[in-house]
């Protein structure tokens, strides 16, 4: 009902992919004429998008398994998993920051005491099969609050620790739309929903 609707992982990594070429285009200033990218799903679909995003590109190449074909792709894969595990190793839990800073999201001294959070670094691969990401989800889950935001909740594995072991919760709807309630009726306020009868709302016309 209020959750927001989950992102296909590899439509996320399009939009980066996408985001990245625009980058070093145009605000790096830099003329690409030959693309090769490792392909997300159907090749010729995903390469047909990228065309169309970016027509000025002589050549696009989108593949399966471009990065053991092409060394250029499979640099960029190693150069992209050193950064993640680079940036993972250093993560700063938005959770323990405090004050204006972490609301804006800008960067601050991180002091350990007040930065403190009641789980650990130890997540592993980020597999499900992988014991210490498994010991992690397991550990980490607060039964009402969850999950902190480094995770990803349309991940099946949380998903399913969530069912588990989380807190149940009901959501409450008598049917009525938010229109629904500030429609009137004969009498003028007959068979409103009881919500406008808590508030003391009453028709003015």
């Amino acid at each position: 009902m209020l959750s927001r609707p989950p992102t296909n992982l590899n439509v996320c990594a399009q939009q980066a992919t996408v985001g990245l070429i625009k980058l070093v285009m145009n605000e790096l200033q830099i003329t690409i004429s030959e693309l090769y990218v490792d392909a997300l799903g159907p090749p010729a679909a995903y390469q047909r998008y990228l065309k169309e995003c970016f027509p000025e590109i002589e050549k696009i190449s989108v593949e399966t398994k471009a990065d053991a074909k092409y060394k250029i792709v499979g640099a960029a894969s190693v150069a992209a998993k050193v950064t993640r595990d680079a940036w993972i190793d250093g993560w700063v839990w938005e959770e323990g920051r405090k004050g204006k800073a972490a609301a804006e999201g800008e960067a601050m001294e991180v002091d350990e005491e007040e930065s403190s959070v009641p789980w650990n670094n130890e997540f592993g691969s980020g597999y499900p099969s992988d014991p210490k990401t498994k010991a992690w989800v397991e550990s980490t889950l607060d039964p009402t609050f969850g999950y902190p935001s480094f995770s990803r909740f349309s991940w099946a594995t949380i998903k399913v620790q969530l069912d588990k072991s989380a807190h149940k919760v009901q959501w409450i709807d008598d049917g009525h739309t938010i229109a629904k309630a500030f429609e009137s009726t004969k009498p003028i306020d007959k068979g409103r929903c009881a919500a406008t009868k808590d508030l003391a709302i009453r028709s003015v016309g």
